[in-house]
């Protein structure tokens, strides 16, 4: 059979594996067959960050394009625009103009992120009103002469909603905001950097409209407590599925809002959790609470990391065994940033956590080969990072040789698709080839990571 004899129904199937922009656009000139399915799957999905090559200049072709073209700018699902030249939307009309008229023509846009500094402005969030299926919005909060915050009460269906640096302002409108879109809501994100407007009191103000919520994520928030979290957690019908508490305040009491949320059951569908850890807090104490906490819960996916201190592995050692005694047989991903884990413990959790597919912890360079060791009795895995400690990449973090990476894969799962060590990461390729025997093998190969989104153990840490 000829490639060419292929059912056109299964095109889209194929064309799922082509994921670089650039070879999507190669495949759209192939002929007339090819040029609807790639094209629609071209625009599908745009993102444009600001470590992007000429980045600024994308983001003005690109709306240069969706303005000019309904039909391209109707595939549009989903738009991340994470650089923008601000001097834009303030100094040139005609470029402004194709923005708004672009975002207008995106009628099925589902999800918009605009998180830059300064570069959203009144008419851009007017314009995305005018996208009737738009459902996950993500912003930066900074409105002081950018944006009229009585805008955002236009958008009044979100499912998920994520504000970066929300200002006061941002946070005043809040309350009404989410008594329009409360009934919808399911995922509230609220990120800061040390901002105090984030409040127990903020909190208490909005729950009554987040009953519906499934996922709460608050970074860099020092102003909340247990106080506020347990507010929201308390007025929520179903409980929670996901709940990130990230760089809250040093004041937060783990004993007692575990005691809450156990005595009210509202964790008991909890199927992941991001914490962080800090230097004023008694561990011992602490990790008790947290170990409270979940007892009861579903958990999937357990993330955590340390906001400055580093915290050795002894001191954590007993927390890793009472968390995989406990949740092993349905955790899929164990993250460990800034503290280190014992190879023990390592060996414990690959062990022990049959379902386990993603893996990211810190060891010393000089434990590589032990590590593979413990990795080879994961036998899911298929993402795999490693970080060294903080005092091993004061400069730059050190680079692995490719030969050492293979050899660490060579002694994991054939499930591995993809590894990382600091600042690099690799996909994980097999090829198949007959040996001398006769018989079919494979050979191991790390190419560089071609996929559009982040890798996810660099979304991990964030404040």
């Amino acid at each position: 059979m000829l490639f060419l004899d292929l059912p056109l129904e299964i095109l889209p199937e194929i064309l799922e594996y082509v994921v670089k922009p650039q070879h999507l656009a190669t495949v759209c000139l192939v002929n007339k067959t090819f040029n609807p399915f790639a094209t629609r799957r071209l625009y599908e999905r745009i993102s444009i960050y600001s470590w992007h090559k000429e980045g600024k200049v994308k983001v003005i072709k690109l709306f240069d394009t969706l303005s000019r073209n309904p039909h391209l700018a109707s595939f549009l699902y989903k738009l991340e625009i994470r650089d923008f030249p601000k001097a834009i939307t303030i100094l040139d009309d005609d470029i402004h103009a194709r923005v708004h008229r672009g975002l207008k023509n995106c009628t099925n846009l589902r999800s918009c992120a605009w998180t830059r500094d300064g570069s959203l402005n009144s008419d851009i969030l007017e314009a995305l009103t005018h996208c009737p299926n738009l459902q996950e919005l993500e912003l930066n909060g900074n409105d002081q002469g950018h944006y009229d915050t009585r805008s955002l009460l236009a958008f009044t269906h979100l499912r998920r909603l994520s504000i970066i640096m929300p200002s006061t302002g941002v946070m005043a409108e809040l309350n009404p905001w989410l008594a329009l879109t409360g009934h919808t809501l399911r995922s509230l994100t609220l990120i800061c950097r040390a901002t105090p407007v984030v409040t127990d009191v903020a909190l208490e103000r909005i729950s009554p409209y987040l009953a519906n919520l499934d996922i709460l994520h608050l970074a860099g928030c020092p102003k909340v407590t247990h106080r506020g979290v347990c507010a929201v957690i308390s007025s929520n019908l179903n409980g929670l599925i996901g709940l990130g508490l990230e760089g809250v305040s040093p004041r937060f009491d783990m004993a007692e809002f575990a005691r809450q949320c156990n005595s009210s059951g509202v964790l008991k569908r909890l199927r992941s959790i991001t914490l962080t850890v800090y230097q004023q807090l008694v561990m011992k104490e602490w990790i008790t609470g947290v170990l409270d906490l979940l007892g009861d819960s579903p958990l999937e996916l357990f993330q955590i990391y340390s906001t400055g201190a580093f915290f050795e592995s002894p001191m954590t050692d007993n927390f890793w065994r009472q968390l995989v005694l406990t949740h092993g047989k349905r955790l899929t991903r164990f993250s460990v940033h800034r503290m280190l884990i014992s190879l023990e413990a390592i060996k414990t959790i690959c062990l022990q956590c049959t379902r386990l597919e993603q893996l990211f912890v810190v060891v010393e360079p000089s434990s590589l080969q032990q590590l593979a060791k413990s990795l080879s009795f994961a036998r899911k895995l298929r993402t795999i990072h490693v970080n060294y400690p903080i005092e091993e990449c004061m400069e730059v973090p050190p680079v692995l040789p490719v030969t050492e990476a293979l050899s660490i894969i060579n002694q994991c799962s054939s499930t591995v698709t993809q590894f990382g060590c600091n600042a690099r990461v690799w996909q994980v390729e097999r090829t198949v080839f007959r040996g001398e025997d006769g018989t079919l093998q494979t050979r191991s190969n790390l190419a560089p990571y071609g996929m559009p989104e982040v890798p996810e153990q660099f979304l991990v840490v964030r404040t």
